[in-house]
């Protein structure tokens, strides 16, 4: 690639968050960790970015800058209470002063989850909602190796508890990352199935942000600049995973929609898309893919398009997003995902008390997102 593929949008100076990119950078990580002043890290990862050889160049990066590593890889998919209560175990026995999230969105999540509870102690229950935490926390520094959450951008950890199996938004400036490592060789080991449910995730990070009750002139830069790098790339990416424009313009975007969920919040597609993944076990990002085209349909319904910020009409972006399901090969209906259509109107009360449902543009109960819900079963 040429050096202007490596440079930053000028929009990202707008970012708490100091972001380091490109190919290589994670063998950067022990210099950055001593730049936060810090020699004893925690690294949270998960055992596939362990098998995928990320962690032993983490490790070796450390140990170079001669920074004390310790190293917690128990965590799962949509980290619980109980990830966070062990990597908190793990943080106290090697006195961890900085923490580090290395892998998907799971990863960087549980990392911010251990940084409230290590620092301002309690239950993440404590911390549900925004700006709870009272005392200072450890610096954190994550490295994504899924171009998709964008949780490195974002001060919230999500956190699911495993009795309700309700995700608890736990957020606070102090838990944003000091530093993000973007290095796109970090995608390239991520399996078709990964790649296609994250990129959809940071699409539809975009799509949502660009619309939410909440939007500002900020977030609307943010959300511009990632979606014309996604929009453009994800095909490219899904086609050929060693297209390192692609991969790189896909990092970046996802980066980039994180930033502004930090600035506009979501809406209904994440309402709808939670109670999915908590009920049955649908990825997150198959299950706000399936949703999103019928969410946009739905807020046309609005005096005007809420989404004309990305360009064209609402019904062009809702076909659009359905053709990126199928280069994804992801189901369209909720019916291949095997939702019994009996469950829709229990997944509609439990959508209905999302947080992300009272920021989009058309107000949504229970009867609408059992409504939106019917659209994408059929």
């Amino acid at each position: 690639m040429s050096a202007e593929s490596f440079a930053l949008p000028a929009i990202l100076q707008r970012s708490r968050t100091r972001v380091v990119f490109g190919p290589g950078t994670l063998d950067e990580l022990g210099i950055l960790v001593l730049g936060e002043g810090a020699s004893r890290a925690l690294l949270v990862t998960d055992p596939g970015i362990v098998r995928a050889g990320h962690v032993a160049r983490a490790v070796a990066s450390l140990e170079r800058a001669e920074v004390a590593v310790a190293l917690f890889d128990a965590v799962d998919e949509n980290p619980s209470t109980a990830h966070v209560a062990a990597g908190v175990e793990a943080a106290r026995a090697c006195n961890a002063n900085v923490l580090i999230g290395l892998g998907g969105g799971s990863s960087m999540d549980c990392a911010k989850g251990i940084n409230f509870i290590l620092t301002n102690g309690g239950s993440m229950a404590d911390y549900w909602g925004v700006d709870k935490a009272t005392k200072p926390m450890l610096p954190m520094i994550a490295a994504p190796t899924t171009a998709g959450t964008g949780s490195e951008a974002q001060s919230f950890a999500l956190i699911r508890d495993p009795v309700t199996h309700q995700k608890m938004a736990c957020g606070d400036v102090k838990a944003a990352c000091r530093v993000a490592v973007l290095d796109p060789e970090l995608t390239r080991t991520q399996p078709c199935a990964v790649a296609a449910a994250t990129g959809l995730d940071a699409l539809s990070h975009a799509v949502e942000t660009a619309a939410t009750t909440k939007r500002s002139d900020t977030s609307m830069a943010f959300t511009a600049e990632a979606w014309s790098r996604l929009n453009r790339s994800f095909e490219r990416a899904m086609g050929d995973p060693a297209d390192d424009q692609a991969r790189s313009d896909m990092l970046i975007g996802a980066h980039l929609a994180g930033c502004a969920i930090e600035r506009s919040m979501l809406g209904a597609a994440h309402a709808c898309a939670n109670p999915l993944t908590a009920r049955y076990d649908v990825t997150h990002g198959a299950a706000v893919g399936v949703m999103l085209p019928h969410v946009v349909r739905f807020n046309l319904g609005a005096d005007a398009n809420p989404y004309d910020a990305l360009g064209g009409d609402g019904d062009a972006l809702a076909d659009r997003l359905e053709a990126m399901l199928v280069v994804a090969d992801l189901p369209r209906r909720l019916a291949d995902h095997g939702i019994p259509e009996a469950a829709l109107p229990a997944l509609a009360e439990e959508a209905a008390r999302q947080w992300t449902a009272r920021f989009n543009p058309r107000p949504v109960g229970a009867a609408e997102l059992l409504d939106i819900y019917r659209a994408a079963f059929a």
